[in-house]
């Protein structure tokens, strides 16, 4: 099923500038925006759904279509290079842009291992950032990240494209620190809380059973309600004149530790 559009005023390349741009429109929709062949190829084989397609093709969109291989009952826009420069913000964006339907991403769903590593961020604010983590989640197959308190929404399209669409590859929750610390406890899940004033280095904890690390803003550090609920605390030392990291830079360091204490890392 396909229609052509020609005009950047098109009322729907409208409504995908406006998924691009509110957090708002995408909560009300229960649409998001992406763009690319690799992270719409993740969105797809990670059981994602798609409403409708943009496809550009003086941008190179017909040969990535053939190549995504999609059902033919998926809706098609054909669009003109101008309409398709309204809503395509990457330069190498394969000539292709879907709109997809989000999904429920509650904490009560996550299906974990018998001593899950997961990863939590509490009030996240940059979508760089959380884009990052997730491309750390991912290449370390953590069980989940669990997102308490955010400022920036999970389908923010520089979350999609700073984790070149790990949002897809790795099972996220959103939900209140309270609910998170409850699930946590219920679950017996040791929660280890990293922060600047802890006394126990992160690579002297031991990760081999369930835990839930957890991490806080830079500017600000985890809140109290954390430190309070956190079974261990850990820091990273520092060497330099600044006391901290990128919250990204932090969760890998502390990660990894725990992949090499599990023995998930080898080289083939």
């Amino acid at each position: 099923m396909q229609e052509k559009i020609t005009s950047p005023k098109n009322d729907k390349i409208k409504a995908a500038v406006k998924l691009q741009e509110k957090s708002s429109e995408r909560k009300k929709s229960g649409l998001f925006i992406v763009e690319g062949l690799r992270e719409l190829q993740l969105a797809l084989n990670n059981d994602y759904r798609i409403s409708h397609l943009f496809v550009c093709a003086e941008a190179g969109g017909e040969k990535t279509l053939e190549a995504l291989k999609l059902p033919h009952d998926v809706w098609i826009y054909n669009t003109s290079k101008e309409a398709f420069s309204k809503i395509a913000y990457r330069e190498n964006r394969d000539g292709i842009v879907a709109v997809l339907y989000s999904k429920s991403h509650e904490i009560t769903d996550l299906n974990l291992s018998k001593a899950p590593l997961v990863i939590v961020l509490e009030a996240v604010e940059k979508p760089g950032n959380l884009g990052a983590v997730l491309r750390t989640a991912d290449a370390a197959r953590v069980d989940a990240v669990v997102i308490c308190d955010p400022a920036t929404d999970v389908y923010n399209p520089n979350v999609i494209r700073s984790g070149i669409g790990c949002l897809f590859s790795v099972p996220v929750a959103v939900c209140s620190s309270d609910q998170a610390i409850e699930y946590f406890k219920e679950n017996g899940i040791h929660i280890i809380a990293a922060e600047l004033k802890a006394s126990t280095r992160y690579d002297l904890i031991d990760y081999h059973n369930g835990v839930a690390l957890t991490f806080g803003t830079e500017a600000h550090g985890l809140s109290p309600e954390w430190i309070k609920a956190a079974d261990s605390r850990i820091i990273i030392p520092m060497q330099g004149q600044h006391d901290s990291l990128n919250v990204s830079t932090s969760v890998a360091i502390v990660v990894f530790e725990a992949c090499r204490q599990r023995g998930f890392l080898y080289y083939k």
